[in-house]
């Protein structure tokens, strides 16, 4: 395959996604070109563009952290890929682009059972879940979870994932439908908390109990209110702010439950961490991916070039699932 000397990004010019040509990047060692067929679509992109969530140093200033493609060059150390391998990737950036770099050790085959797009749609969110339920919360068999939004990208991830280890799920969604959906994919109870407290729900649902272990993404007046739904040592792993980042705690709530209190970004962790998830991903969920077990939700495609729209709509909330960009020409 002959590769162009330019190619179609998208990056931010003012708070807002432009189309531009840049140079195709070239390959150092330990690092893969893949001619992008789809790229996912994420929270902090939009978080990118509006100038909270900048980069990493070293890292491309395109907007995208997920791609699916094929390898059309490679770098020394390929880590046993090939050009003209289909794979995936998670990446610090580059994505809403027609070629993108990625490390080698955060390249996964993709399953022979999906596509592109939904291969798209795959590492951001199963990187971070699994990095954040399965190790860092150390959820077991038979313990419940609570997630918020879990009609989102990382809400449909959890979903599959915990009910695969056999955990039990409840989810906050923000509309009957959706919460409808989050039960249909396999959630065990769904709490639409624009109509219910979710404080007192959970509370009904696990007779005064509370979860062992939640997933937050919205931080602010939430936080007190996870500590409430916490069961005696239970975990709560904040891996985002859409609300705010500051709150109150209430530390005698916290010593009295010994409730462990966590948090992490994945961005900025270095190659050698994300590429151990990794290998757990491919141990431990790639064979749910071949069996059908679990697949990414994928809600809505557009081409590169409406990657704004793309942006309106995650940041209308009206959709179930992933946004994926096509960038194959």
């Amino acid at each position: 395959m002959q590769i162009p000397d330019t190619m179609l990004a998208i990056e931010v010019q003012s708070g807002k996604l432009a189309p531009v040509e840049r140079p195709v990047p070239v390959p150092k060692a330990g690092q893969i070109l893949i001619k992008v067929m789809a790229a996912g679509v994420n929270r902090p992109d939009v978080m990118q563009r509006k100038g909270l969530y900048p980069p990493p140093p070293g890292a491309s200033d395109i907007p995208g952290l997920e791609i699916a493609g094929i390898i059309v060059a490679l770098g020394d150390n390929p880590n046993n890929f090939n050009i003209g391998d289909k794979a995936c990737a998670l990446v610090t950036g580059g994505g809403y682009a027609e070629y993108c770099l990625a490390s080698a050790s955060l390249c996964l085959p993709i399953p022979d059972n999906l596509s592109y797009l939904e291969a798209a749609g795959i590492p951001e969110t199963y990187f971070t879940v699994w990095s954040n339920v399965f190790d860092r919360a150390q959820l077991q068999k038979g313990e419940s979870l609570l997630v918020h939004g879990g009609s989102s990208g990382i809400g449909t991830t959890v979903i599959q994932l915990a009910k695969a280890f056999d955990a039990k799920v409840i989810v906050t969604a923000g509309s009957s439908a959706k919460c409808q959906f989050c039960l249909e994919l396999g959630a065990d109870a769904a709490i639409n908390y624009k109509s219910q407290d979710f404080v007192s729900e959970i509370a009904k649902i696990t007779d005064n109990k509370g979860v062992n272990v939640i997933l937050d993404m919205i931080g602010g007046d939430y936080f007190p209110r996870n500590l409430q739904c916490l069961a005696v040592e239970g975990r709560l792993v904040q891996i985002a702010v859409q609300q705010s980042p500051k709150s109150d705690i209430n530390l005698w709530t916290m010593m009295s439950k010994r409730l462990t209190i966590t948090g992490s970004t994945l961005r900025v962790r270095d190659d050698s961490f994300k590429a151990e998830i990794a290998n757990q991903l491919l141990k431990n969920v790639w064979p749910l991916f071949t069996s059908g077990r679990v697949k990414p939700i994928i809600h809505s495609t557009f081409a590169l070039n409406d990657a704004a729209k793309a942006h309106e709509l995650m940041e209308s909330s009206q959709h179930i699932g992933k946004i994926i960009l096509t960038a194959a020409t």
